[in-house]
């Protein structure tokens, strides 16, 4: 079993998702009959994919998930602080699946819900920290990072994703200094299933919502977020002029700090 595959995309979307996920053994090792699946894509901004989830992708993710035997399937988001969330989803069509998909799946903005305040053990940055309370309320969790660099984080992938589900008004708090360990320790109370990154597209400088673009044209899987964010950064270190080069992946303090709280 492999700890990331990595498939390239040819002519079938789909096609390629399920056969990244069968190399970490398969939809049906991680969802049981009957299960409630939360998905987390990036709809941090409406800016076309990379910078946001890309709808087609978000879309075979969540009949693939159905095929396996979910009962209910549901995607949710909280953007920006500059951004709604509502809005972010309506420019992009994601309320739309609710109509266009059999079994439909259930559309939630994070902020038009309750928030649940959690202590962060063994943080030394992010003791405490307000999230989604939807996070308790499924059966499994997977995230779906977009592939890209990051003006303040560096880079953003699986660990970063986890940004979404925290209230708002505390990302100013987490931005405030110490940012990339702060990620690291809020992962450390997120305890996903699996992990799918849509790397059909990145950026390589700048981020998150602009930068240089470059295609690998790869769909990565994983039980493991610091591994596939390692996977992801050697991807975006292979195009030439790209923001990340000369680092070792293993060094970003996002993945350091993760490694240090045992996340895997």
């Amino acid at each position: 079993m492999a700890l990331v595959s990595k498939i390239k995309v040819q002519d079938n979307l789909k096609e390629a998702i399920e056969k990244a996920v069968e190399q970490i053994g398969g939809f049906g090792q991680f969802i049981k009959n009957g299960d409630q699946v939360l998905l987390k894509p990036n709809f941090n901004t409406a800016d076309p994919f990379p910078a946001s989830t890309d709808p087609a992708f978000l879309k075979a993710v969540v009949e693939l998930v159905y095929r396996a035997g979910a009962s209910e399937v549901i995607i949710g988001d909280c953007s920006t602080m500059t951004a709604k969330t509502r809005q972010v989803m309506e420019k992009l069509g994601i309320f739309d699946f609710e109509k266009e998909i059999l079994p439909a799946p259930k559309i939630l903005v994070f902020e038009e819900r309750k928030w649940v305040k959690k202590k962060i053990p063994k943080a030394k940055y992010l003791k405490s920290v307000n999230l989604t309370e939807i996070l308790d309320k499924v059966d499994k969790l997977i995230l779906l990072p977009c592939l890209k660099t990051h003006f303040l984080a560096q880079f953003t992938g699986s660990l970063k994703i986890a940004v979404g589900f925290m209230k708002p008004i505390e990302r100013l708090r987490l931005h405030a200094g110490h940012l990339n360990e702060k990620i690291a320790e809020l992962n450390s109370i997120i305890d996903p299933d699996f992990i799918i990154m849509d790397g059909r597209k990145c950026f390589i400088t700048k981020g998150p919502s602009k930068g240089g673009l470059a295609e690998p044209g790869l769909i990565l899987a994983s039980e493991s977020r610091t591994a596939i964010d390692i996977e992801g950064i050697k991807i975006i270190q292979s195009f030439k002029g790209n923001s990340l080069a000369g680092l070792r992946p293993e060094d970003f303090l996002q993945i350091k700090r993760a490694k240090e709280l045992g996340i895997k």
